[in-house]
């Protein structure tokens, strides 16, 4: 997991930036799309770059005990090169994991920038404090860093977690006796859907994802945050 995390939130804050500057000079794309925009193509080249470690992630963390079928992580990197089609295999799923990494990556910022702008515009005594690399600059008081963060990270998986659902179903692939049925994004929603409904299907286990997500980012969001202050970028 933390193989993954650190290339991927990197990235991902990184893109974010440029992307940003990017819409805003060259095509004059500003305010609340502007958020969204960049923070959807943001969470995409993160998925994109770090695929094949949650492709590996997700089948470590899906063997039962006793019955292993890869050793560590280099040796699933290897099984799955030679048993599932190549550098191909470590792509599986990757359609459905960009489509709802769209919307859980672009609400994630967009909510997150909205509710600090507003914050800062309407309370700024209350909510804000000079930034300490730049004195001109307000910036959020940190408990409320991680309130806008956490509530960000919930709308964002609240409205991504159906797609989340078939992502997974189609990563473990033949891992799961059901798996002839998750071959496509619209196969695998709608099988879940049909055999096992919306609240026991597509939402299953949301309340369980909220746990991890909620404090994930809002010590993100923060962290994110604090470094601009390291690094002078504010």
């Amino acid at each position: 997991m933390m193989v993954r995390i650190f290339p991927y939130g990197a990235i991902q804050f990184m893109a974010f930036d440029n992307y940003k500057k990017l819409l805003s000079k060259r095509f004059g794309i500003s305010g609340h799309i502007h958020r969204l925009m960049a923070g959807s193509m943001a969470g995409m080249s993160a998925v994109i770059c770090t695929y094949p470690l949650d492709m590996v992630r997700a089948r470590l963390a899906f063997q039962v005990k006793g019955e292993h079928r890869y050793t560590g992580i280099a040796n699933a990197f290897h099984t799955i090169y030679l048993k599932e089609g190549g550098f191909m295999g470590f792509y599986r799923g990757l359609t459905p994991t960009l489509i709802g990494m769209a919307p859980y990556a672009g609400f994630s910022f967009f909510t997150f920038g909205t509710l600090k702008s507003l914050g800062l515009k309407h309370f700024p005594e209350m909510l804000g404090r000079p930034s300490s690399d730049n004195p001109d600059v307000l910036i959020l008081k940190t408990y409320v860093n991680l309130l806008c963060g956490g509530v960000a990270g919930a709308i964002a998986q609240t409205i991504s977690y159906p797609l989340d659902v078939a992502r997974r179903r189609m990563q473990l692939g033949a891992v799961l006796p059901d798996s002839d049925k998750c071959v496509s994004l619209s196969k695998t929603l709608s099988y879940v859907y049909n055999e096992y409904g919306i609240k026991k299907g597509l939402y299953r286990g949301l309340s369980l994802n909220y746990i991890r997500c909620i404090p994930s980012q809002a010590v993100a969001f923060t962290t994110y945050e604090f470094m601009k202050q390291v690094l002078h970028l504010n």
